[in-house]
């Protein structure tokens, strides 16, 4: 296992340490102070008299600031120290760190502090990919340390000074310090960080890393997440854990909102730490549709920056195609020099899914200017599913990289190499057609028809849009379905023929509503069944495929966000009861998590574990992690925009009694949504019921509504 780490992060900054605080990065590790996509720290390691200190434990004070009690090591197993470390560190406005020195002896003493600073100035995708620099180094010592990088007319530069006298070199910065019996010293470390280098473009750098060109305090930090978490809908209910969830999801999502430079003051989800810390069009969109009810504000952004990077070109290097949504935008040296495409076009669910939250984002919010305003981007958006996708001529959304050096193989979701398989293990050639791909096709073209209606004034497009999906529908049910075993293909190969894995994806078409519904039973047959339900939450591919691996990254773990999304659609077909005890599994190990979930964990038969097993190197926090219980709370109330009214319709699980959400934005203003469960179980229901399962994930029976 990997050793343990701490992050401290604030949007698309975001500094990983070990448990002392120090920074010593190997090349290939996502540890070090970044920001922008490129490593301004790789080194910074606190000594005292020459040796390393020991943690005594981490305070977790804030998203963007941690606090580290150190002690000298004493080589025993006893601590018996004279003096002790406080480390305080934030991210504000680059980084800064409060060291203190506490003197617990009755004897003056005398300390040499330093700190060694180093950096590498590494874009993200060379730590993924080991890759070397190009570029030359440079350091500058006056009263300030200052680190540099350049390439050509690319410029990165670390700034570091401090408000106590030190001696600084190339290599860091030492202090004398002496210190009375029972007293202490201070001194705060400001790290600072520039795109373009310090001397030549100052005021250009505080126009990024500030707003309105004013440093941004801690307070002003403190006060701006009191306000979001003040802003967002009241949770009451009856189950301690869950409200720890549910404040720790509002938090992270803070932590991980990300403004683009062209965004002003507003802000969108980042994907994940450490290696997504920018805006991902897959990623930022699902997010916001999650917390939708909650903070509507990050749809809004999230739609007009994609918006405004829609494709506009064919462009192999980047799979760019007019009226594209973009996957993901880079700003690190590697992108500078188009040795990796920026923005980068490999997602063909993108651009459906950004009509689903424009629709989804208007019904609840009311907004029909921003819905207006984006017609132009939603038509060209149709336009690319209908032409650009369409590889093959028949009417669905196929993918295949023309870029074979640096594109994405696989452009759904699960877009590892192997995600995609038949049910005998062997990969499927290009170009591909994932079904859950031609389920949001459907789903767009349904919204569209209804903003084309309602919004942009345009009855005769909105019937055609209507004609065309019940038409992709209809093909879809008759080219996808495997008779024999009940349940849609995973995708279509380059042939036609179906791809006969059975994975999670099948319950996205619930949630976009292109399964027939005679056949729905089936396929949640299928999802709550042993083969795909580990107890936990829903694996991505089936026990028993020839791929299947419970510690496989997209082959046999459990996503919480797809399990969120997989409720939702539960709900859309009536089954709250099989919603319900989705979300009870994943809210139940959300709480293993200390109310984070990650990116995926491992898909073990619960059964055969007391918590879920963490997938080793998932992304922590993780925004549409993040966003899952908040969609979960949205499921299990049965929250709908219904025109001008909030409809709510719940099925809790078993363990909630009560639950409350006061105060939900949308177009009616604010209203509340209240849930209540009575619990009448039977014999031959508890007898079903595994003892490890906590109270959570059982039956659903009748609920009422107040």
């Amino acid at each position: 296992m990997p050793a343990p780490t701490v992050s401290t992060l604030d949007g698309n900054t975001f500094v990983v340490s070990d448990t002392a605080g120090d920074i010593d990065a190997s090349p290939t590790e996502p540890n070090g102070l970044f920001s922008w996509d490129t490593r301004y720290l790789s080194r910074w390691i606190l000594t005292v008299n020459g040796s390393r200190l020991r943690p005594l434990s981490t305070d977790d004070l804030h998203y963007f600031e941690t606090r580290f009690f150190l002690v000298p090591g004493t080589g025993t197993v006893y601590v018996d120290a004279t003096y002790s470390v406080i480390r305080q560190r934030a991210v504000v406005d680059g980084f800064r760190e409060t060291l203190t020195i506490l003197n617990h002896a009755d004897n003056p003493i005398d300390l040499t502090v330093r700190i060694d600073a180093g950096a590498d100035f590494a874009d993200l995708f060379e730590v993924k990919d080991h890759l070397k620099k190009k570029g030359k180094y440079y350091t500058r010592v006056d009263h300030r340390l200052l680190l540099g990088y350049e390439r050509d007319t690319y410029r990165r530069e670390t700034l570091i000074s401090t408000t106590s006298p030190a001696d600084l070199d190339d290599d860091g910065l030492t202090y004398t310090v002496h210190l009375d019996p029972h007293t202490s010293w201070t001194t705060e470390i400001q790290v600072e960080t520039s795109l373009w280098g310090w001397a030549a473009n100052q005021a250009a750098h505080h126009r990024i890393t500030s707003d309105e060109d004013t440093a941004h305090t801690r307070r002003d930090m403190e006060t701006e997440l009191q306000r979001w978490l003040e802003e967002a809908p009241k949770l009451e209910c009856d189950w301690e854990p869950l409200k720890h969830t549910y404040r720790r999801s509002l938090t992270d999502l803070a932590a991980l909102r990300f403004a683009p430079m062209t965004a002003g003051k507003r802000s969108l989800p980042a994907a994940g730490l450490p290696w997504f810390m920018t805006m991902f069009g897959r990623d930022s969109i699902l997010t916001s549709l999650q917390a939708l009810p909650f903070v509507p504000s990050l749809a809004a952004t999230t739609l007009a920056e994609l918006g405004a990077r829609q494709g506009s070109r064919i462009d192999d290097f980047r799979d760019e195609d007019p009226g594209k949504i973009l996957h993901e935008m880079r700003y690190g040296e590697l992108t500078a020099f188009e040795e990796r495409p920026l923005p980068y076009y490999g997602s063909a669910d993108a651009t459906p899914l950004f009509i689903t939250l424009l629709d989804e984002y208007e019904r609840w919010s009311g907004d029909t200017r921003l819905a207006a305003d984006l017609e132009f981007e939603a038509r060209a958006a149709i336009n690319w599913i209908d032409q650009y996708a369409d590889l093959r001529g028949d009417g669905y959304i196929w993918y295949q990289t023309r870029n074979p050096e640096t594109g994405l193989e696989n452009q759904c979701w699960k877009d590892s190499w192997d995600s995609i398989s038949y049910h005998d293990g062997t990969l499927p050639g290009f170009p591909r057609a994932t079904c859950e791909l031609q389920g949001y096709a459907y789903d767009a073209k349904r919204r569209a028809a209804r903003l084309a209606r309602d919004v942009w004034k345009d009855p005769s497009w909105a019937a055609q849009l209507e004609k065309q999906a019940a038409d992709l529908k209809a093909r879809f049910n008759r080219d996808f379905w495997i008779e024999d075993q009940k349940y849609y293909a995973l995708a279509l190969d380059a042939d036609g023929n179906k791809v006969d894995a059975l994975g999670s994806n099948i319950g996205h078409l619930l949630w976009s509503g292109i399964v027939e519904r005679t056949r729905a039973k089936h396929i949640v047959d299928h999802l709550l069944g042993p083969r795909l339900y580990s107890g936990w939450g829903i694996r991505t591919l089936a026990e028993g495929e020839a791929r299947y691996n419970p510690v496989g990254y997209h082959v046999g773990t459990v996503w919480p966000f797809d399990n969120s999304f997989i409720a939702w659609g539960l709900r859309r077909y009536g089954y709250k009861k099989e919603a319900a005890r989705v979300a009870a599994g994943i809210l139940d190990a959300a709480e293993y998590f200390n109310g984070r979930l990650p990116e995926a964990f491992c898909g073990y038969e619960r059964t055969v574990t007391k918590y879920p097993v963490p997938y080793p190197t998932a992304c922590s926090p993780q925004a549409w992690s993040t966003g899952t219980p908040l969609l979960l709370l949205g499921t299990m109330l049965g929250l709908q925009a219904v025109g001008p009214h909030l409809v709510v319709d719940p099925a809790l699980p078993m363990g909630i009694g009560h639950l409350a959400l006061l105060d939900v934005p949308g177009r009616w203003g604010h209203r509340d949504a209240y849930g209540r469960g009575r619990f009448q179980i039977r014999a031959e229901d508890r007898r079903k019921l595994r003892p490890q399962l906590s109270p959570l994930e059982t039956v659903v029976n009748r609920r009422e509504q107040r």
